[in-house]
């Protein structure tokens, strides 16, 4: 190992993986989980830029990106590098959030040298050319319509834009249909040579491998790029003040469908808040699965939807916490009387015993089945660090669910479902007046 290499062991409790970092002199940083027993390997290439970073004339900048990292390199044109994973079986592919953007491959373990080749080779030399942005950018706007069409989709985009109002946070990842017509290769080219760069990044790596090796072949990959001899230091984790939450009220959009769509919430806790261990055990418990309170009360008593489940999202500086229903249009009011009314009996009574023992259970449950799978540990270890600057151990998040009270759940469903929420419905209604009065 390089003695310029900043390494670590993060967790090596003999229960299972190994956890290490490694900080090289350019930002980058490596972490790794060797899971010995499985004979696949997940790579993550993880970059601190999202949809709240643009400007509004570059607005889906970041997923634009997204699409075109993959259209190729001096190295590999875009066939070359769709064709050499899929063709050793693996699978590859990318998203983009409002705070961070990921490409990753899931191989076998013997094939992760092809995976960090290819995906250094995408971060630090794709072309961006002016005909791939002008091919990607049809797709893009197909992708908009496409999401448009989706009604499960409309109903959470607008609720949560109208919920977080117009600030970068709150506006659509995607962008919208004027931003990507009227962006040129300059913007798109311009935004990538000025976020894409090491100190923003972090590659997390979770399977059958080796850690030293892993961070030498990244080494090696990143040679005669504009990364290799770059000095600089991680950036930090985002921080930023409160973010105001601007909706309230209602916000209907009139569309020809069989079944209704809403979705009814209010601001929630900031990524950094430490209740967000306290609302996940809350969202588990009333809208977590089918003993929850919000399905057994209305689906199963009342028969008035297929679906209905409740969640919560964090970033930096807000969150939100909401609750889907899927129903006919005639049922509406009753389902959203009904919602606002068992979480008003939350903030007043707090969770059973039982609700309460049942949303830990799942929540721990969740977290330890789904890291059953390599895609889930490279996950994990990645957003610890990308987003909190930390590492935890499986058993300290478990610790931090168990250390949840039944009476802080009850203040904070006390404060968060005190506020004015907003209410948003997709379907074929023919006017508003039927939803006035749900949301006073």
């Amino acid at each position: 190992m390089n003695d310029s290499w900043n390494s670590v062991t993060l967790e090596d409790s003999g229960k299972g993986g190994i956890v290490k970092q490694t900080i090289l002199p350019s930002g980058l940083k490596i972490i790794t989980e060797c899971i010995p027993t499985v004979r696949s390997a997940a790579v993550g290439y993880w970059v601190a830029i999202g949809s709240r970073d643009e400007e509004v004339p570059e607005a889906g900048a970041a997923h634009f990106l997204e699409h075109l990292l993959f259209k190729g390199t001096d190295k590999r044109t875009a066939l070359e590098i769709s064709s050499a994973i899929e063709e050793i079986g693996g699978d590859m592919n990318a998203f983009t959030t409002q705070e961070y953007t990921c490409f990753h491959a899931k191989v076998l373990d013997r094939d992760v040298n092809l995976v960090i080749d290819t995906l250094s080779d995408m971060l630090t030399s794709s072309k961006v050319t002016t005909e791939d942005v002008s091919q990607e950018r049809s797709v893009v706007l197909e992708e908009i319509s496409m999401h448009e069409d989706e009604p499960k989709e409309l109903v959470y985009d607008r609720w949560s834009q109208s919920l977080l109002g117009d600030q970068p946070v709150g506006r659509p990842i995607i962008g919208t249909r004027k931003s990507i017509t009227d962006m040129t290769r300059e913007q798109v080219y311009g935004f990538y040579k000025k976020f894409y760069s090491p100190e923003r990044t972090i590659v997390s790596i979770a399977g059958n491998i080796d850690h030293d090796l892993m961070v030498a072949q990244i080494v090696k990959s990143l040679e005669k790029t504009d990364w290799e001899n770059k000095k600089s230091k991680p950036i930090a984790p985002r921080s930023s003040a409160k973010l105001p939450a601007a909706g309230t009220g209602f916000a209907v959009v009139k569309k020809d469908t069989e079944q209704a769509h809403l979705l009814w919430g209010v601001p929630g806790v900031d990524r950094h808040d430490e209740r967000r261990y306290t609302i996940a055990v809350l969202s588990a418990a009333i809208g977590g699965g089918m003993s929850s309170r919000l399905f057994q009360e209305i689906r199963e008593k009342r028969g008035l939807v297929y679906t209905v489940y409740s969640f919560a999202h964090h970033y930096t500086g807000t969150g939100i916490f909401g609750v889907y229903a899927g129903t006919t249009k005639d049922k509406v009011n009753d389902v959203v009387s009904i919602i606002r009314k068992e979480l008003a009996d939350v903030a007043k009574n707090g969770l059973t015993d039982e609700e309460f023992k049942r949303g830990k259970g799942a929540l721990r449950g969740g977290m330890v089945l789904g890291l059953e799978e390599t895609n889930s540990r490279m996950t994990r270890i990645a957003k610890g660090e990308m987003l909190y600057g930390e590492y935890l151990s499986l058993d300290q998040s478990i610790e931090k669910i168990d250390a949840v009270t039944k009476e802080e759940i009850q203040a904070l469903a006390k404060e968060i479902f005190s506020q004015n929420g907003l209410l948003c419905v997709v379907g074929s209604f023919e006017s508003d007046e039927q939803f006035k009065d749900l949301v006073v």
